[in-house]
């Protein structure tokens, strides 16, 4: 069984529309928590665990529950006793379009890897590493240099390492530490997940053709560039396969994580290239149709 450990932040979520301003549903999302849940229902097969650091309070309990009823593995889930999950509420406006309010600073992810500590080494026995941008921005300096100088090692004995590009810039101290870091992630990735908007913010390529081209110069040449309506383009430099639009956007919350979880899911269990980018713009269609990062689950089990 293909094992995947999937790396980073997972918050307590306040959702808000503008139809019913006054309240708020309380749920729990994350972009590689998001990914990790949909990988784990798209492929049940597939051996799924989230690595991240909680508190010991209700709503960290809770969200080991939920971990629990995707059955995603919770071994490396770590609680801190003085620390909590971070906190968003978000709005989302009658185009779907959405905007976004953080608590996130003294979130107990922050120290994943001080006492008590996450070791590299648990993360060894994986056969591919998934994580973003964000996973790494939420770390101190030290800890993420020391994850990003020890991924060779880790694919130098077989692990792969599944990257996506979420850039964030308030994450970030400033643009040049978020280039220089994420721009060593990319020279050690094997599955490229990068949205062309985050790619152009942050290195200011002229089009999704250059996105391509400095990525494949840095060694990507696996996977796929999100390019929003446009559906997504190989890595590969092949011709992209034509993607229906999504009927109806209702909510694009985690359009981008959803379709990493149905690329990856269908690679992981072998499809070729151009099916798991079907797989990936299906199942993000399907999502963006519905309110909430993570859509019931009997939605996605009464598409197949």
């Amino acid at each position: 069984m293909t094992s995947v450990a999937c790396l980073g932040e997972v918050m307590v979520e306040l959702s808000l529309d503008d139809l019913s301003p006054d309240t708020a549903r309380v749920g729990f999302a994350g972009d590689t928590f998001n990914t990790a849940v949909y990988l784990k229902r798209a492929a049940p097969a597939l051996d799924v665990a989230y690595v991240t650091k909680l508190g010991e309070d209700r709503l960290s309990a809770r969200i080991v529950s939920l971990m629990d009823d995707e059955a995603i593995d919770t071994t490396l889930v770590l609680k801190s006793p003085d620390r909590m999950p971070g906190l968003y509420a978000i709005n989302t406006d009658a185009a779907g379009e959405r905007s976004f309010l953080y608590w996130r600073e003294n979130a107990a992810v922050r120290t994943l890897f001080q006492r008590p500590a996450l070791n590299l080494t648990d993360l060894s026995g994986f056969d591919v590493l998934y994580l973003s941008a964000i996973s790494l921005a939420v770390l101190p300096e030290r800890d993420r240099r020391a994850l990003l100088d020890w991924l060779p090692g880790y694919r130098a004995g077989g692990g792969r390492f599944a990257f996506d590009s979420n850039y964030r810039p308030r994450l970030w101290p400033d643009p040049g530490t978020a280039r220089a870091t994420i721009e060593q992630a990319w020279r050690a990735t094997d599955i490229g997940l990068p949205s062309v908007d985050d790619e152009i913010a942050l290195f200011g390529d002229a089009d999704a053709d250059a996105v391509i081209a400095r990525l494949n110069n840095w060694g990507v040449t696996s996977g796929a560039l999100k390019c929003g309506a446009a559906g997504p383009r190989p890595l590969d430099g092949t011709t992209p396969p034509p993607c229906p639009q999504a009927p109806k956007v209702v909510d694009s919350t985690a359009a981008g994580d959803s379709f990493n979880a149905g690329y990856l899911a269908a690679r992981l269990t072998g499809a070729t290239g151009t099916d798991a980018y079907f797989a990936g713009h299906d199942l993000a269609s399907l999502v963006v149709q519905h309110r909430g990062a993570i859509v019931d689950k009997s939605l996605m089990e009464n598409a197949r």
